[in-house]
């Protein structure tokens, strides 16, 4: 089976993992890139995400489902006509919202719990949509880095390095890697 571990590069670099990108745009043509030209059976993007508040910092999560709701659709101050909500998967899961941006306001995070959303990642949008157009199972494994509050930013880069430990631990726990330089 060919499997291929991505992820978005800059400070979530791993030596068993292909950077895609940081964003939904950068991850949506470089993933399109790499499935035209060597498409893999499954794909599994293992990163960082901000908590809207119920998961704790460095908690570790599995989830096939992805949402791109932006800020003014929870104020009903915009309308899409595309599908929003997508996943790989039939079961009830953990939903990651993908945006450009990283929310900072606890209010909003608070709007997004409400429709069940959990965490954010500026990818997982993309990967889980090009994922499905090319007809290839994927998942995301994320390790919580920060609340998308305030400090948002600053807890990201305090927690970084501690929560890409946890997450290789984790994947070497589940099997999907070896070892850490895989």
């Amino acid at each position: 089976m060919n499997i291929k571990i991505i992820s978005s590069g800059n400070k979530e670099i791993f030596p068993f993992a292909i950077p895609i990108g940081i964003g939904l745009i950068e991850s949506a043509i470089n993933l399109t890139r790499l499935c035209l030209f060597d498409k893999p059976d499954m794909i599994i993007f293992v990163g960082s995400a901000g908590s809207y508040g119920r998961k704790q910092i460095f908690d570790v999560f599995e989830t096939s489902t992805a949402s791109n709701i932006e800020h003014c659709m929870l104020k009903k101050e915009c309308y899409t006509p595309i599908d929003n909500i997508i996943s790989a998967n039939v079961s009830r899961e953990t939903i990651v919202n993908s945006s450009n941006y990283i929310t900072t306001n606890e209010i909003i995070s608070k709007a997004f719990l409400k429709l069940n959303i959990d965490a954010e990642n500026m990818e997982f949008f993309s990967v889980v949509h090009v994922a499905k157009e090319f007809n290839i199972a994927v998942k995301g494994i994320f390790v919580i880095t920060n609340y998308c509050y305030e400090n948002a930013h600053k807890e990201y880069l305090q927690n970084i390095k501690n929560a890409k430990e946890k997450l290789i631990k984790y994947l070497i726990d589940k099997k999907i890697i070896k070892e850490k330089n895989e």
